[in-house]
């Protein structure tokens, strides 16, 4: 009996205590209700807060849930987001719910970077061509920088066009342009082939011979102290000597001024890109044909060389350096020749300067040495063939003096018959022409004999007696000798007493020199190195493109038409 009361009592408790507690409603609050998410695979998180049990669930299944459910408390869910593949965004929803409370996150997934080209591959010839292909993205396009041989033309719609340049060289090269968008790139790679080094012989736009084109030539003028500007075998620039680059202005102005032929001193070693080859840089072979094509596009001549060009050829007459030198001296000749191969006979070529291992007498192994350089040159061009089977060349004599060219040059080799000319130079006496310290002269000629100003050399019957030499070896036998280069330095920083003197001196010095030439069959090319300021030979402003010394130049011109 006692025990059924007891159990009922407690029954009755029971039931009083649960009716009697307070009921729970239910709260949850999200930390976020939206998450931006990357296109590629990630993880992302948020945190429930909730009263009481909760659950969520999320659709579609491309995002992934950490924790479904929870009690009261706050819990950290990680969303496992699957990388977007598509070209659109897409969204996903987190529903979390606690009885009649609930509340959402919004997954925003961006849609997948997209970077699609049509074609990533082209090979062209070395005469090069245009090309194009499509391109889409998720997002803008950008291009990246490409080389100067690339030349991109206006975008149509999805179509990308660009106009491949001509190979001037016998080595094949390869080109890229990169295309990106966002966080994508993509790479079209374009291969070309280098020109042919051999082709056969053209005569086309080649019929005078050597004799018949210096005819033509009145007188030349050098374009001095630019493109053969260096610091040593390694390191060249255009500008490097104070000129400024060479325009298209400026040789008008040669032309227009009277000159109908230019010498361009040409650096090359400089601008070699690869020291095993010694291939060169595409990049100046094509500034060296710009120059070139100002001269040949205004009817006028062109001599372009190899220069001091840091020394590697000009100072090396030696056995012990003649086997590289006429490696590399074969290596840039033929690729030169390649470049220019289509050039006519307004171009000619000269194998080097003032090849000299000192200023004394050479010695029977300078000689030698010297001479294979200048063979090494006519050959190398030969061997391309094309119009340069046919293009005049011009070998130097030893350090293009006259007496030694005299006592020594002997043309080299050449299956051209009569295709050559000889070249010298003219700086007699040097102490008015170009000596600049206190032992300077800076009168010369008869009117001033016998003067303190006047060197005691090198006067009329010198220039007579140096271009009779010239004569009697070379263009009394049909070979014409370039005077390659001549000048008399102005001396602007004289007392004013004496530089009327100086400047007469100066003109008349000009004017016999280049008469004498004419006389003899020499052709004279003035040498100009920009300057036309004390101790400069500069007859043409080049940067404001004037005439500055027009009495120096109408001491040269009215002598060239002798």
């Amino acid at each position: 009996m006692n025990r059924f009361i007891t159990f009922f009592l407690a029954c009755l408790l029971g039931i009083a205590c649960k009716e009697g507690a307070p009921s729970v409603t239910p709260e949850i609050v999200l930390s976020t209700t939206g998450i931006a998410a990357e296109a590629e695979a990630g993880t992302y998180v948020f945190h429930v807060k909730c009263n009481t049990e909760w659950t969520a669930s999320v659709s579609p299944d491309w995002a992934v849930l950490s924790v479904r459910s929870g009690s009261a408390g706050t819990t950290r869910i990680e969303v496992a987001v699957q990388a977007n593949t598509t070209s659109q965004s897409r969204e996903a929803v987190i529903t979390v719910s606690a009885g009649t409370a609930g509340g959402q996150v919004r997954v925003i997934q961006k849609e997948a970077e997209m970077l699609n080209i049509s074609k990533n591959q082209f090979d062209l010839p070395a005469s090069g061509g245009e090309i194009s292909f499509e391109a889409e993205a998720s997002s803008a396009i950008t291009l990246g920088k490409t080389l100067f041989w690339i030349e991109q033309k206006p975008v149509s719609g999805n179509s990308y066009y660009f106009t491949i340049g001509e190979n001037p060289a016998h080595f094949p090269r390869t080109g890229t342009i990169t295309l990106g968008s966002g966080n994508i790139q993509r790479v079209v790679t374009i291969h070309q082939k280098g020109k042919k080094l051999m082709v056969d012989a053209d005569k086309t736009g080649m019929e005078s011979n050597a004799a018949e084109l210096a005819a033509k030539i009145k007188i030349g003028w050098n374009l001095g102290n630019s493109l053969e500007a260096c610091a040593d075998e390694n390191t060249a620039s255009e500008t490097l000597w104070g000129n400024p680059a060479t325009s298209k202005e400026l040789i008008d102005l040669v032309k227009r001024s009277g000159f109908n032929a230019v010498r361009i001193p040409t650096a090359w070693s400089g601008y070699i890109e690869d020291r095993n080859t010694y291939k060169i840089k595409d990049e100046w072979m094509m500034r060296v044909r710009e120059v070139v094509d100002y001269c040949v596009a205004n009817g006028m001549y062109a001599i372009i060389n190899i220069h001091w060009d840091g020394g590697w050829l000009e100072n090396n007459p030696t056995y012990a350096r003649q086997a590289e030198v006429n490696k590399k001296q074969k290596a840039l000749w033929e690729q030169i020749a390649v470049a220019f191969r289509d050039y006519d006979e307004h171009l000619l070529f000269a194998g080097a300067n003032e090849v000299h291992a000192d200023y004394n007498r050479p010695t029977a192994e300078h000689l030698q040495v010297q001479m294979s350089y200048n063979q090494t040159f006519v050959d190398a061009v030969r061997s391309t063939g094309g119009r340069n089977a046919w293009r005049v060349l011009v070998a130097q004599g030893y350090n293009t003096n006259i007496q030694y060219t005299y006592e020594s040059l002997v043309l080299p080799k050449d299956p051209a018959v009569n295709r050559m000319m000889a070249e010298v130079h003219y700086y007699d006496p040097y102490d008015f022409t170009l000596e600049s310290g206190a032992s300077a002269k800076y009168l010369w000629g008869k009117d001033f004999k016998g003067s303190t100003g006047v060197s005691a050399w090198g006067q009329e019957d010198w220039v007579n007696e140096a271009f009779g030499l010239m004569k009697e070896k070379f263009t009394s036998k049909g070979i014409p000798v370039i005077l390659g280069e001549y000048a008399a330095t102005y001396r602007a920083s004289l007392p004013a007493n004496v530089l009327e003197d100086h400047k007469k001196a100066r003109n008349y010095y000009l004017n016999y020199v280049t008469k004498t030439a004419k006389r003899y069959g020499l052709i004279p090319f003035y040498w100009d190195n920009g300057g036309t300021g004390n101790n400069a030979s500069g007859i043409f402003d080049r940067p404001n493109l004037t005439v500055v010394h027009a009495d120096a130049l109408e001491a040269l011109l009215s002598a060239a038409d002798f």
